[in-house]
């Protein structure tokens, strides 16, 4: 299900007035017309169905109406409503609501050349992932760590925002700033507090994919001994993979467990997604 992403503009009487960049998606892209619905993702994490109340093109500007919010027809517009159907094509709001999982996925991505992290960050926000924390491996190139460290945090907003707006993903995806293995390990335990020793091993999972097939576990039975997942950080390797001393480095100070999938070797954007649909088939 396609949605708009609300960023700075603000709700008032019910009303949301758009312009600039969103009138362009809105009326370019989705081709709204006045009277269609359009469902728009809160500022708040909310999703409200909207309609098109009306289309001023000289001014470039569009104003939607939450259809919950009763407004007459002298305050905004002259005539009234044809209602021709939702435009992003879905489930209704509270349909949609009720099927979201209530895992929160992290993503840690070791760095790989700029151009397929962005695609990595792209179809993560698309599967619903929370954070995204780049880590700098021992095979991740320099340049690539600088490239991601400058210009492509504005990027990377761009990418999540036309992710959400096109998968419909109600998760405010986050890209953190490039961090070296131990720091991102100790943020994902200081993420863990919370949770005593006993869920600390039950209801939360953390896996690094691996090249190797000596794992100690197969993936069906780190699967069958989690219970009740309520967190879950997958690890995938940069173009020249993870090396033996940082999946070490992971299980020891992380509690990582190291999975190996039968298939044909995937390139690093590859093996991210996969990875990541595989752990949420099998989480159900």
């Amino acid at each position: 299900m396609r949605q708009f992403v609300l960023e700075k503009q603000s709700v008032k009487n019910g009303l949301i007035i758009l312009d600039g960049k969103d009138f362009r998606y809105i009326h370019n892209v989705l081709r709204a017309k006045v009277g269609d619905m359009v469902c728009v993702r809160l500022q708040n994490g909310t999703l409200e169905n909207t309609t098109v109340a009306r289309i001023d093109e000289k001014a470039r500007k569009l104003t939607l109406q939450i259809c919950s919010t009763q407004v007459t027809a002298g305050q905004i517009f002259t005539g009234d409503l044809q209602s021709s159907g939702s435009i992003t094509r879905g489930v209704q709001t509270a349909q949609s609501e009720q099927t979201l999982s209530s895992v929160e996925y992290w993503l840690f991505q070791f760095v790989p050349k700029p151009v397929k992290m962005e695609q990595i960050v792209r179809q993560a926000v698309e599967c619903g992932i929370s954070v995204i924390v780049p880590v700098i491996g021992e095979y991740s190139q320099k340049s690539s760590i600088t490239a991601i460290e400058g210009s492509k945090k504005e990027r990377f907003e761009r990418i999540i925002k036309e992710a959400r707006q096109q998968s419909g993903s109600p998760i405010d995806t986050k890209v953190l700033s490039p961090m070296t293995l131990a720091e991102a390990v100790k943020l994902w335990n200081e993420n863990l507090q919370d949770c005593n020793e006993t869920d600390r091993n039950l209801s939360n999972l953390a896996l690094v994919l691996s090249e190797r097939s000596d794992c100690k576990k197969t993936f069906k039975e780190i699967i069958a001994d989690s219970c009740s997942v309520k967190k879950v950080c997958i690890a995938v390797g940069s173009e020249g993979g993870i090396s033996p001393e940082e999946i070490c480095y992971l299980e020891e100070k992380g509690m990582f467990q190291a999975v190996h999938f039968a298939v044909n070797i995937l390139r690093c954007e590859t093996a991210a997604l996969y990875g990541i649909a595989a752990v949420q088939a099998a989480i159900g």
